[in-house]
């Protein structure tokens, strides 16, 4: 539908299976380009503990799967926080591809839920590291390699509605999502001359793996079954359910691709109409 053949992408925080990384991945190989998978790898301390990254092994499956399929991948480590990190995963994708085209900042931290006065600077540190100084790093290197290529490129940062609204016990998160869409105001500003777009995309709930544990937390704070829970979600929502990875992933292939060489600067809400605003 969107043509990317030719394009080469790398897509953060895509290790885990059912995650939106990995469903964006797969979307822009089914659009004919090749991609590269990033994760952190191995567990780094409590805060990025097995259960909640995408270990070197899961994120291997996926690229099996994909070049299974018939398309091209290949897994690299990179913690998100480390700008030595995402400069050399940039580097050995062009070693590996010859280019970089579209660069998608998914990698991100919404585990950690807890009330602010529970939440110790080590919560708030671990969040803002990866989910704002990692945007920034990848928008900064991929950035840097699309000007000295000198044919444009694709930026896409995925936020959330917590972009737009405010939860209780997400207080870091909410704040780092805010802070990406101005991230990403700034970047286009910047970077429009060299003709890459810098968007946003902001789901609303997807049930991934962090979904669950969300969906899970919410609903013990509510004293509900999970199963209520999401039944009263969708009702909040128009167009009757809740978001689904490939919503989120036909949005970054739109954006990817050339249709949306126009676009830059923008926060989309792809959230069935629960987020409208003007």
């Amino acid at each position: 539908m969107y043509d990317l053949k030719g394009k080469v992408a790398i897509i953060t925080g895509a290790g885990r299976h059912h995650g939106l990384g990995e469903g964006i991945a797969k979307r822009l190989v089914a659009e004919g380009a090749r991609v590269v998978l990033t994760d952190i790898g191995t567990p780094k301390g409590e805060r990025f503990a097995k259960e909640h990254i995408g270990t070197s092994a899961e994120m291997n499956e996926i690229v099996a799967e994909i070049r299974a399929a018939g398309g091209v991948a290949v897994a690299l480590t990179c913690d998100v926080r480390s700008e030595s990190d995402v400069q050399v995963v940039i580097d050995r994708t062009v070693k590996e591809f010859g280019r970089l085209d579209v660069f998608v900042n998914n990698a991100g931290v919404g585990y950690i839920m807890k009330p602010m006065l529970e939440l110790s600077q080590e919560d708030w540190d671990a969040v803002l590291e990866v989910n704002l100084r990692g945007v920034f790093f990848g928008t900064k290197h991929a950035a840097r390699q699309m000007i000295h290529q000198g044919s444009g490129g694709r930026i896409i940062n995925i936020t959330s509605q917590a972009a737009r609204h405010a939860f209780p016990d997400l207080a870091a998160y909410v704040s780092s999502k805010h802070a990406v869409v101005g991230l990403t105001r700034t970047a286009a500003l910047e970077f429009g001359r060299h003709g890459i777009t810098v968007n946003a995309v902001g789901p609303n709930h997807v049930t991934t793996g962090l979904g669950a544990r969300q969906n899970e937390y919410r609903a013990k704070t509510q004293g509900i079954s999970v199963e209520q829970l999401l039944a009263n979600r969708a009702a909040t929502i128009p167009l009757g359910r809740v978001g689904k990875v490939s919503d989120i992933s036909a949005m970054c292939a739109f954006l990817a691709s050339d249709q949306a060489q126009y676009i830059t600067g923008q926060a989309f809400d792809v959230s069935g109409g629960q987020e409208m605003h003007n």
